[in-house]
């Protein structure tokens, strides 16, 4: 990554605009994106189970992928959840059908004979990281099937490297590690028990190596084995120890452009003589562009020593850096140095990787991708930027937030840090961010990552639920709505009883019930909400709690089976009722409880075929006595009575119980109508009239009419801007035209049905007119 950063940055101290999340995101996603997006998330498009064996995936017959194809498929499906395994890896086995150059993989369970699979497409690159399956016997496919390969990153896959390998048979006897004659890129990274020897037998046979990278191995002996490397332009021994001794074999390598020495460590980056250390490496390998010292003490002490050439007098802040001062670097790490040089003022870089300033933080967050305890330092610098300060560079800042996060998926702190920071980035981008889809859409995916792979973390999903809370729920997350809920269902169920995450978890559930349709209203049933929220009321009624959360689990469920049958008969199955009536004479006086559970049960009574289960002496009575309630205004009565009109609208025949008689509910019925202010504010929130216009056409309980009628006429008088087009446009004017013309329902029926129509009618000419006078405007 700091190659592309120094190419591209040769003239200019800021970042290119490839780092800009907003640059890059300032349009919609393409179709290839779309279709691509599709394909991963329904597989059998393209892909069917191997006949007896159903573990594997194959592509289907007559389907064949060209290589930019197939590359970009298998990277995508790599950077999103369930861990990539050999399943999705067996698509490839057929080499006639896909074809592979470039295979780039973070965070797998892929096995060697998946590796396999891919190396026999002839790699070009190869650079696997985090997939703690992969053995030694990879290494020998790497040489069968290796002729091609210019890159290989192995990351830290020590198991590759075991503490007995000259032990194992696969290195008896023979001079090489791996065979890849045209390999000019290798990283070996994290080789704590590794030996000397290890190395000195790893590179022997690759001498066309160009970049090396050996980050983190702590034993490298005198290193003078990689004199033979004589192309070497690229050297990374970020976090090797001991490496004051490897600086006399270092100095020899002439032709290195590229030198990072860094330390995390502050044991191992302590030199004697530290300037003349650093003097004698800048003097000795003259090619030098980018140099990093970040965590070492070989900046000094920050005294400027001035000296004299042909050009006159010059100095640096960094005393070993003198001569450079006038050929400066394109690239200089200076990261937690000792005494703080990359505070210091003249220092000979364009680009400096430090904690001075924005620039310098964003650089070293870029440098550091691939180095959790670096990069959590920097991604702290960094939230501190957004919390205390400002930041200028945003899309910057976001770009490199989102790919830390997407790199280090299992290191939880890095995935605390970059949650945080992308709060206070959300918080603050305002439409600017909002504006861009597909920008939301990487910030979304990124947290729920962090969250799925930490979901049992507190800090965590604190921060991902305070970032999810800045976007518009459902719109901005429906697009990964499956994994939303399933991670919400958790903070609601999985996490500690009555913390912060539960509360904001179950906000956020609630907010996607009430808005979703149909089809994802049955999702979040078959998802375990209806169960869930009810051991929550379970919970809260054992402990004898009514806080918010009882009441945000009953509204969750009443949103849930908002017009979806399937949801309503779990509830039911789950003794939703049994908890009804305990919460009921547990909390008599809650308002907002009594409305959430009525609310809900008039979804249940909406349903034909589950009214059956609420004819019962016990419930009856209930409903009955929660008409002359005045609960929350008018709301718990009108749920009430509307429960009533669904069971009474199936007639005489279905009243099956005596006591209450129909009769005398109904006449109960029609006294909390006349009492109800037909002006009442409402707290309810309709999204179809269809159970209500059902009611409407009952003309042999004109009761259930009546309140159908009243439901309508205080909607539209009090909401007209909101309702009155949803009467029109489900035929509800021409029904209760019917109803005024109709001889059996009674005056108090017709005269709010004529109600409604003048309502629909005076809403519907001030809309005409309001229109009109836009148009000639």
């Amino acid at each position: 990554m700091i190659h592309s950063i120094i190419h591209k940055c040769c003239h200019s101290k800021s970042l290119p605009p490839e780092c800009c999340a907003f640059c890059n995101g300032n349009g919609p996603e393409t179709l290839l994106d779309i279709c691509f997006d599709y394909i991963l998330t329904n597989l059998h498009t393209i892909c069917e189970y191997e006949p007896h064996y159903t573990e594997n995936l194959r592509l289907r017959e007559n389907v064949t992928l060209p290589v930019e194809i197939c590359e970009k498929l298998l990277y995508l499906r790599s950077n999103r959840g369930p861990r990539l395994s050999p399943r999705f890896v067996n698509i490839f086995r057929n080499q006639l059908a896909t074809k592979l150059k470039r295979v780039k993989l973070y965070n797998t369970d892929i096995d060697d004979d998946s590796l396999k699979i891919l190396l026999q497409h002839r790699l070009i690159s190869l650079d696997v990281s985090h997939s703690p399956l992969l053995t030694a016997n990879s290494l020998k496919y790497v040489t069968a099937f290796g002729s091609n390969l210019t890159s290989l990153s192995i990351g830290d896959n020590m198991n590759l490297f075991p503490a007995s390998l000259f032990g194992q048979p696969y290195l008896i006897d023979r001079d090489y590690v791996i065979l890849a004659p045209r390999l000019k890129r290798l990283s070996v990274r994290n080789g704590e028990i590794l030996r000397p020897e290890f190395y000195m037998l790893l590179l022997k046979p690759l001498t066309n190596l160009t970049h090396l990278d050996l980050s983190n191995c702590s034993d490298l002996g005198d290193f003078h084995y990689v004199l033979d490397l004589i192309n070497l332009t690229s050297l990374i021994l970020y976090n090797v120890n001991k490496l004051e001794n490897l600086i006399p074999a270092i100095c020899k390598l002439k032709n290195l452009r590229h030198l990072d020495i860094s330390q995390s460590k502050d044991e191992n980056g302590t030199y004697e003589n530290p300037s003349k250390v650093l003097a004698t490496i800048v003097e000795c390998l003259p090619r030098l562009t980018s140099l990093d010292i970040s965590g070492t003490n070989l900046a000094g002490s920050g005294v400027a020593e001035r000296t004299d050439d042909c050009f006159g007098p010059y100095a640096s802040d960094i005393p070993g850096l003198s001569s450079r001062v006038h050929n400066k670097f394109q690239f200089l790490g200076l990261y937690e140095t000792q005494r703080g040089a990359c505070f210091r003022h003249d220092i000979p870089a364009k680009l400096i990787a430090g904690n001075a300033n924005e620039e310098q933080v964003l650089v070293a967050a870029l440098a550091y991708l691939d180095r959790s305890d670096m990069l959590q330092k920097v991604l702290n610098e960094l939230f501190h930027l957004f919390r205390f300060e400002s930041c200028n560079q945003v899309g910057q800042a976001l770009n490199i937030v989102l790919e830390a996060m997407n790199r280090n998926l299992n290191e939880r702190h890095i995935q605390i840090s970059g949650s945080a920071t992308l709060f206070y980035i959300v918080k603050g981008a305002g439409k600017e961010l909002h504006d861009v889809v597909r920008v939301k859409r990487r910030i979304i995916t990124t947290l729920l990552n962090g969250m799925c792979a930490h979901r049992n973390d507190d800090t965590m999903m604190r921060n991902g639920c305070l970032t999810l809370c800045q976007f518009k729920v459902p719109l901005d997350v429906v697009f990964d709505y499956e994994r939303l809920v399933d991670i919400l269902l958790h903070s609601v169920y999985g996490m500690q009883q009555e913390s912060f995450v539960q509360r904001i978890g179950i906000y956020l559930l609630n907010t996607l019930a009430c808005q979703v349709d149909g089809q994802q209203k049955i999702k979040l049933g078959d998802l375990g909400a209806i169960d869930k929220m009810l051991w929550l009321i379970a919970d809260r009624l054992k402990r004898g709690i009514c806080d918010d959360v009882l009441e945000v689990a009953w509204s969750t469920m009443w949103n849930v089976t908002d017009e979806t049958p399937l949801n309503c008969q779990k509830f039911l199955e789950h003794k939703g009722m049994e908890y009804f009536l305990k919460c009921l004479k547990k909390f008599p006086d809650k308002e907002e409880l009594l409305r959430n559970m009525m609310g809900l049960l008039g979804n249940v009574a909406e349903v034909h075929s589950l009214r059956r289960y609420l004819m019962t002496p016990e419930y009856i009575a209930v409903f009955s006595d929660l008409l002359d309630s005045i609960s929350d205004g008018i709301e718990v009565s009108y749920n009430a009575a509307g429960v009533i009109s669904h069971i009474a609208s199936d007639g005489p025949e279905a009243w099956t119980i005596d006591d209450p008689c129909r009769e005398h509910v109904l006449a109960r019925m029609m006294a909390a109508i006349d009492r109800w202010d037909l002006y009442s504010l409402r707290n309810i929130n309709y999204r179809s009239f269809e159970p209500i216009l059902y009611l409407v056409g009952i003309y042999d309980t004109p009761e259930c009419q009546r309140w159908a009628v009243w439901a309508l006429a205080n909607l539209t008088k009090v909401y007209p801007e909101k309702y009155c087009s949803v009467v029109k446009s489900e035929g509800g004017l021409e029904l209760l035209q019917e109803v005024i013309d109709h001889p059996m329902p009674p005056n108090c029926v017709k005269e709010l049905a004529v109600i409604v129509l003048e309502n629909c009618k005076q809403y519907h000419e001030r809309d005409s007119l309001e229109t009109d006078t836009q148009l000639d405007g």
